[in-house]
């Protein structure tokens, strides 16, 4: 207990407000589009898809190892560095949160994490390689992946239900979307939870408290799932209203195609130990299936800013966690202080601001004028 300093509390506390702000931010990517289409009703969802986040954090450390022994070189990192990398992560998190922007919290968490490395340890406390294979790799990739999976689901699912009663395949499909989505949590639970034990793990590495290349203990994993399963819980309505209902005319046999899509790449990501944003893969899905349905609309006017939001992420992020480290690094303590009350002071003012117009489980579904949008019972759709 000797290697847990003041700082080194401080930023393991701040890695789990991260998790917690992962939690609610991506409760979208596995429960958008069930909420959506009414598969599931919005408490339900965030409760289903908390639950499952916890389980899956227990299920795989794979890219928690990315995390902690992969990108950064963890001989040069210290809890500084660390702790002004998930301030930018964070501020970047509740921002687009704000706004309703479904942008990566693992690309702000990457981010924030490099700039601050790199100012603080210099370009040779990143391992760009790593950087390039895990992260930049899988960014492009995933999302295109799921997308032309949906894509062809969706279409087969039209193709094979087009003489079927409509109501009847409406009220099936739901049915599959409970489990597709419940597939997604669990699968969100073994990759994003992964990323703060990796950063704890990191920080205990740094503060010799664990030996170099160590995995996360047991009380790492268990309070990293707890706590983006509460933030799950709570529930990131402005981003679901933007992914459910903001991208693309969704129904429920896309709902279903969108989600086993999705899950489907995080998973086989989480076993390759690929540190994926799981807000990429649920919006190429969701996108996709739009795609798969003729006369589907497709909201590409929101496609193009969230694409903009991913390019930004890492870079924007980095650029503050950067700066947090350089205050960091001069001003020590008091350095440390300072970013901490601006990082709070911030974090404070973007929530007060989105109380003048809330977003809930009340009003997930409305449109952005009020208008609330529900799936019609009658025939589902068309094949493409």
């Amino acid at each position: 207990m000797d290697h847990i300093t003041f700082l080194v509390a401080a930023v393991i506390i701040t890695a789990l407000a991260f998790d917690f702000t992962n939690g609610f931010h991506d409760t979208a990517n596995a429960m958008a589009t069930s909420i959506a289409t009414g598969a599931l009703a919005p408490r339900t969802a965030v409760l289903i898809s908390g639950v499952l986040n916890v389980v899956g954090a227990f299920l795989s450390t794979e890219v928690a190892r990315t995390v902690s022994d992969g990108i950064v070189n963890d001989t040069l990192v210290s809890p500084g560095m660390i702790f002004a990398g998930l301030v930018g992560a964070i501020l970047w998190n509740l921002l687009t949160w704000l706004i309703g922007l479904p942008s990566s919290s693992s690309h702000a968490l990457f981010g924030g994490l490099i700039g601050a490395v790199w100012v603080g340890a210099g370009s040779h406390g990143v391992d760009f390689g790593k950087v390039v294979e895990k992260v930049l790799v899988p960014a492009v990739a995933s999302p295109v992946v799921a997308g032309v999976a949906a894509l062809l689901a969706t279409h087969l699912a039209y193709r094979l239900t087009d003489r079927a009663d409509g109501d009847c395949v409406t009220r099936s499909f739901r049915v599959g979307q409970i489990a597709s989505a419940s597939l997604v949590s669990l699968a969100h639970g073994t990759n994003d939870a992964q990323k703060t034990m990796g950063v704890i793990t990191l920080t205990l590495i740094s503060a010799g408290a664990l030996g170099h290349h160590a995995g996360p203990p047991l009380w790492v994993v268990a309070s990293a799932g707890l706590a983006i399963g509460l933030g799950t819980y709570l529930g990131g309505w402005r981003i679901i209203r933007t992914l459910g209902k903001g991208l693309a005319e969704i129904r429920s046999p896309q709902g279903f195609a969108a989600e086993t899509a999705s899950a489907a790449v995080i998973l086989t990501s989480t076993h390759l130990g690929f540190a994926l944003s799981t807000t990429q893969v649920a919006s190429g899905s969701i996108l996709g299936a739009g795609l798969g349905r003729r006369l589907a609309e497709v909201r590409w006017g929101v496609a193009g800013r969230m694409a903009v939001a991913w390019a930004v992420t890492l870079p924007a992020a980095a650029l503050v966690g950067g700066l947090a480290a350089a205050i960091v690094r001069i001003g020590g303590d008091i350095g440390t202080a300072a970013v901490a009350a601006t990082g709070a002071a911030l974090a404070v003012a973007i929530v007060a601001i989105s109380r003048r117009d809330p977003v809930d489980a009340h009003n997930v579904n409305d449109a952005r004028d009020g208008t609330r949008h529900t799936e019609p019972s009658a025939k589902v759709g068309t094949a493409a």
